[in-house]
């Protein structure tokens, strides 16, 4: 049913003044409210007298059963719906144009909140170890099963990957989660003061030395983290095989040894197994450490998670303000292949923050050895030549290098042939002066016959006879209408 307008109607400028009100009352709806559509709609409702009005955006089905009508004033984008009093007020149809305005930002904001309460439950679910990406659900069902014993865990991933939040994870999951979680990254030692970190200093009142526990008592009760462990130097290892085999420690300057109760959890970015073949490591710690394994996978082999990272980090470090990428921006982390993983994405979001306008995080705002890939392989280039098989071509030539100019490898990622690769390789570009073959236009059916020469152009005045062959006839191109064919006999 279409609404009649109501005969009593504001003027021009308590109209626009309205309408400022609303658009500003929207916008800080979007800003801070949890569930923007609900308010969104109560706002419209109390702004134009509106019974029940609904919002609907691009694809959602519309709410207009009996009884109900279609406010005017709506686009594809968003179209509102109420309860059909027969009488709409004039003004009422700018006021929805406002809202269809806002429709992209309102659906990014429940777009932001889906995402943020998919956050909070993995956060409950995962702890700070967050994903989606089946690696991610293989990797905390490995952690769940390793919590349930005391055995040693060694944790192998990159560096930025995450391990001690593997080794946290672990630790909440155990029994051991009342007890003390202590960390120790042994690349950041010095050799000579490793035994007093790990074993402690007994106190000497002649000396003046002060006691201390050491980390292996500190942990005792809970959970000792040894990060880099593959940086540890002979004698350290040797130490460290000693109390694995033997739980006990003893102070440096002591002579009494104390018996602990500790679970060990180790981690390294280099492979262990490797170290030992070269003599750098002790094949008899490996074994006593390598009891349960746990890969962390890099961020460039889960690169689905990247958008739930990103939230994540932004909700912790911007604060109240709203941040968002742009598509572009976020196809630009997609295509990276962070090297320094979850760590080096941390710092590239807090560095976007920093100098981007707010809201909204673009390409620009992204590192160059970010969007370098990036940019070579979506942005057009110097020539201007935006052409699809131009485009193609730029994106094989990346994969190609990807691949280490093995063009099989190349073939099989993109999934084309070898001689379609070829082809979009062997692409130089449009040649200079090279023009597209002209159509003909039609001008009417009672023009008469019209022949076009394509290196003239169109438009009256420039039909000559083209000849494709010096032995034939001009083509002429019939504008009028075509012969009947009779084909009943």
């Amino acid at each position: 049913m279409t609404p009649r307008s109501s005969s009593a109607h504001r003027s021009p400028s308590e109209v626009s003044s309205a309408l400022v009100s609303l658009l500003e009352q929207a916008v800080s709806v979007l800003r801070n409210e949890a569930r923007p559509r609900e308010r969104l709609e109560r706002l419209l409702g109390e702004t134009c007298g509106l019974v029940a009005p609904t919002l609907h955006l691009t694809g959602e089905p519309l709410d207009d059963g009996p009884g109900r009508m279609v406010v005017p004033g709506g686009s594809e984008a968003l179209r509102v719906t109420a309860v059909d009093t027969g009488v709409v007020a004039d003004h009422v149809a700018a006021a929805v144009a406002v809202f269809v305005a806002l429709a992209p930002v309102i659906r990014d904001a429940e777009r932001r909140t889906e995402m943020r309460q998919d956050l909070q439950r993995l956060s409950r679910e995962q702890g700070d170890l967050i994903g989606r990406t089946p690696v991610m659900r293989a990797l905390h069902e490995r952690i769940a099963r390793a919590a349930q014993k005391n055995f040693i865990v060694l944790i192998q991933g990159e560096s930025g990957s995450g391990k001690e939040l593997v080794a946290r994870r672990v630790h909440a999951l155990s029994d051991r989660r009342d007890g003390p979680f202590v960390p120790l990254n042994s690349a950041a030692i010095v050799e000579s003061l490793l035994e007093a970190e790990l074993f402690g200093i007994e106190e000497r009142t002649a000396t003046g030395v002060r006691g201390r526990r050491g980390k292996f008592e500190q942990a005792d009760g809970g959970t000792l983290f040894l990060d880099e462990v593959s940086d540890l130097s002979s004698s350290a290892q040797a130490k460290l095989l000693r109390v694995i085999q033997d739980p006990t420690v003893e102070r440096v300057g002591g002579q009494g040894a104390r018996r602990i109760d500790v679970r060990m959890v180790v981690a390294t970015n280099r492979p262990l197994e490797a170290l030992c073949r070269n003599g750098l490591f002790r094949w008899d710690l490996y074994y006593r450490l390598n009891a349960i394994e746990i890969a962390v996978p890099p961020l460039r082999a889960r690169r689905d998670d990247i958008p739930c990272l990103v939230e994540a980090i932004l909700q912790r470090v911007a604060g109240d303000q709203p941040w968002r990428l742009t598509a572009e921006a976020g196809d630009a982390l997609m295509a990276y292949g962070f090297p320094g993983n979850v760590r080096e994405l941390e710092r590239v979001i807090e560095r976007a923050i920093t100098l981007a306008a707010p809201p909204v995080i673009d390409v620009a705002d992204l590192p160059d050895v970010l969007t370098g890939r990036y940019r070579e392989a979506f942005a057009g280039d110097d020539t201007g030549d935006d052409s699809m098989r131009a485009w193609g071509s730029r994106y094989a030539r990346r994969v190609l290098r990807q691949a280490n100019g093995n063009k099989r490898e190349a073939c099989r990622v993109l999934d084309i042939s070898y001689h379609t690769l070829c082809a979009y390789l062997a692409y130089e570009g449009r040649r200079p002066g090279r023009r597209r073959r002209a159509l003909p236009v039609f001008e009417g059916a009672d023009a008469g016959p019209t022949v076009v020469d394509p290196a003239e152009g169109l438009g009256p005045g420039r039909a000559q006879p083209y000849r494709a062959h010096p032995d034939r006839g001009p083509i002429t191109l019939h504008d009028g209408p075509a012969p009947t064919l009779d084909t009943v006999r």
